[in-house]
C-alpha cells in the first residue's frame, strides 16, 4: 500500500497552514519530511494518518496493505506515550487488544517486535525503569506489532541526545534493512533526514508548499554523514531551507 495526497490545502481559521501539496510515499521507502518551524510538518502527517482532514484535496490509500496488517497506519510519537504501569511487553500488548489475534498469536508477535528491537530482557520492566532511548524502542516495537502498510513517525528522536539518537537511527536503520516497511518520518534535524530517508520532501514556510523533493540513492545501511556527497545533500537541503527559516522564526516571535 502506498499513500498519495492530492493537492492538500488546510487552514486553522484565518491561518493557511498547508496549500496543494501532492506527494506519494511509495511502498517500501522512508520518505521524510523537513521544513521551518510552523510549516505544516506535524499537521501534514495527521493528515496522512487521518486524525485530521484536509479542507481541500485527498489523502488515498492505494492498494492492499501487506499480509497480516491490523492497522494500515501506526504512529510513533516524540513523547513515547507509553502507560507507565504496564510493563514493556504490556505496552506492546496495548496495541493487539482490539484484534482477534488469540493469546497465542499475541505471544508470538510481542515476542518477535521486542527480539526486533532488542527489548527482550526488559519484558517484564515497567518504563520509569527504562532510559529514553528504551522507551522509545518499546514505542518502536509497539508500532510494528500491528504490521502496519505505513509508519508515521513524528519528531521521534527528538527529546533524546545525540549519542541516543544516533543509536536509535542504527535500530530503524537495521529494522528496515531486515524487512523493509513504508514510513514517514518528520524531523527537523537534516542530519536525520539524510540518515533515513530515500526521499526528503522540504516544505516552505507557512503555508507550507513542497519546495522540492531531494532524492538520496545510496543504501540506507552504507550511509555515513561524514560522506562527502551526504554531507552535500545536507547543505543543499540547508541551502534551501535557510532563508525561510529565519523568516519563519521572525513571523512566530511575533505571533
Amino acid at each position: 500500500m502506498e499513500l498519495r495526497l492530492e493537492n492538500v490545502c488546510h487552514a486553522y481559521g484565518e491561518t493557511e497552514v498547508l496549500r496543494d501539496i501532492t506527494l506519494t510515499v511509495p511502498r517500501g521507502r522512508i520518505v521524510c519530511i523537513v521544513g521551518p518551524s510552523g510549516c505544516g510538518k506535524s499537521t501534514l502527517l495527521r493528515m496522512m494518518g487521518g486524525l485530521e482532514r484536509p479542507d481541500r484535496g485527498e489523502v488515498l490509500q492505494v492498494g492492499a496493505p501487506p499480509q497480516g496488517c491490523l492497522n494500515p497506519l501506526t504512529y510513533v510519537f516524540q513523547d513515547f506515550a507509553l502507560l507507565p504501569w504496564r510493563s514493556v511487553e504490556g505496552n506492546v500488548a496495548l496495541a493487539l487488544e482490539d484484534h482477534r489475534t488469540g493469546r497465542a498469536r499475541q505471544a508470538e508477535i510481542i515476542s518477535d517486535v521486542l527480539s526486533r528491537t532488542n527489548l527482550t530482557e526488559f519484558a517484564r520492566a515497567l518504563p520509569r525503569q527504562l532510559s529514553g532511548g528504551m522507551k522509545q524502542r518499546v514505542a518502536i516495537a509497539r508500532a510494528l506489532a500491528v504490521n502496519p502498510a505505513v509508519m508515521l513517525l513524528d519528531e521521534p528522536l527528538s527529546a533524546l541526545d545525540a549519542q541516543t539518537r544516533a543509536l536509535l537511527m542504527d535500530d530503524l536503520v537495521g529494522l528496515w534493512t531486515r524487512a523493509p516497511f513504508t514510513a514517514v518520518y518528520v524531523t527537523h534535524n537534516l542530519a536525520e533526514a539524510v540518515r533515513l530517508g530515500h526521499q526528503i520532501v522540504v516544505l516552505s514556510r507557512r503555508p507550507g508548499q513542497i519546495r522540492e523533493v531531494v532524492e538520496i540513492d545510496a543504501p540506507l545501511e552504507a550511509r555515513d554523514n561524514a560522506d562527502p556527497a551526504l554531507e552535500a545533500k545536507r547543505e543543499h537541503l540547508w541551502t534551501l531551507m535557510r532563508d525561510e527559516a529565519r523568516a519563519a522564526d521572525a513571523e512566530l516571535s511575533h505571533v
